[in-house]
C-alpha cells in the first residue's frame, strides 16, 4: 500500500520548493514555497476517481527565505540550548567514571518534556512568534506568542527545526505540536 494512499495518524506533511534563483527585480525579496497537506483524521484511500474527504486539507503559502533562513538559525540554537537543559537534568549514571547520555541519542529523552530557564523560554517564545508570523493566513495581524503553545520537548524542537529545512521538509504527526501549527494553517 502506497503511504501517499494511507496515512493512519493525524499528520502534516511540508515541503519547500526554491524557485529558479535568476535575480529578483529591485522591488522584490526571493521567496520559497511552502507546500502542505495535512489530515484531521486517518485516511485510507482505495480508489482515488471517487475518493472525498472533509479531513483532508492542502495549501501553499510564500515566504520570504531571509526570515526562513534567520528562523532555522535561531531554531537550530534553541534546540541547542534545550540540550544542555536535558543534560544538566538527566541523572548520571556513578561507576569508575561518570557516564553522560547524549539526550539527542536517548528516544525516551525526545520525547520528556523539558522545564525551560527563563532564558531559553524567551528564545522559544521569539522563535515561535515568528513561526506564527510565517504560517498565520493573515501575517499583520499575528500577535506575538507569550505562552507556549505546545509540551516543549526536544522531539517537539526538533521537528519544528525540520519544518524549516528547506532541502528536505518533514512530517509531523499528531500531538500538541500537530495542533498548533494546524491552527496556524486554518
Amino acid at each position: 500500500e502506497s503511504r501517499a494512499a494511507n496515512a493512519s495518524n493525524k499528520e502534516i506533511n511540508l515541503q519547500w520548493y526554491i524557485p529558479s534563483l535568476a535575480k529578483p527585480s529591485n522591488d522584490t525579496e526571493t521567496k520559497v514555497l511552502l507546500l502542505y497537506a495535512y489530515n484531521t483524521e486517518p485516511v485510507k484511500i482505495s480508489n482515488i476517481m471517487i475518493f472525498s474527504s472533509m479531513s483532508i486539507f492542502s495549501g501553499h503559502l510564500w515566504i520570504p527565505l531571509t526570515r526562513i533562513l534567520s528562523l532555522k538559525k535561531n531554531l537550530s540554537d534553541l534546540k541547542e540550548q534545550v540540550e544542555i537543559l536535558m543534560q544538566g537534568s538527566t541523572s548520571f549514571l556513578e561507576q569508575s567514571e561518570t557516564l553522560i547520555i547524549s539526550p539527542s541519542k536517548n528516544p525516551k529523552m525526545s520525547v520528556a518534556k523539558v522545564h525551560l530557564d527563563e532564558k531559553t523560554e524567551e528564545m522559544a517564545k521569539r522563535c515561535l512568534s515568528e513561526v506564527k508570523a510565517l504560517l498565520s493566513v493573515v501575517p499583520g495581524l499575528s500577535l506575538p506568542v507569550t505562552e507556549i503553545p505546545f509540551d516543549v520537548t526536544l522531539q517537539s524542537i526538533t521537528n519544528l527545526e525540520d519544518m524549516f529545512d528547506l532541502a528536505n521538509g518533514c512530517v509531523i504527526t499528531e500531538g500538541s505540536l500537530f495542533s498548533w501549527i494546524i491552527s496556524l494553517l486554518h
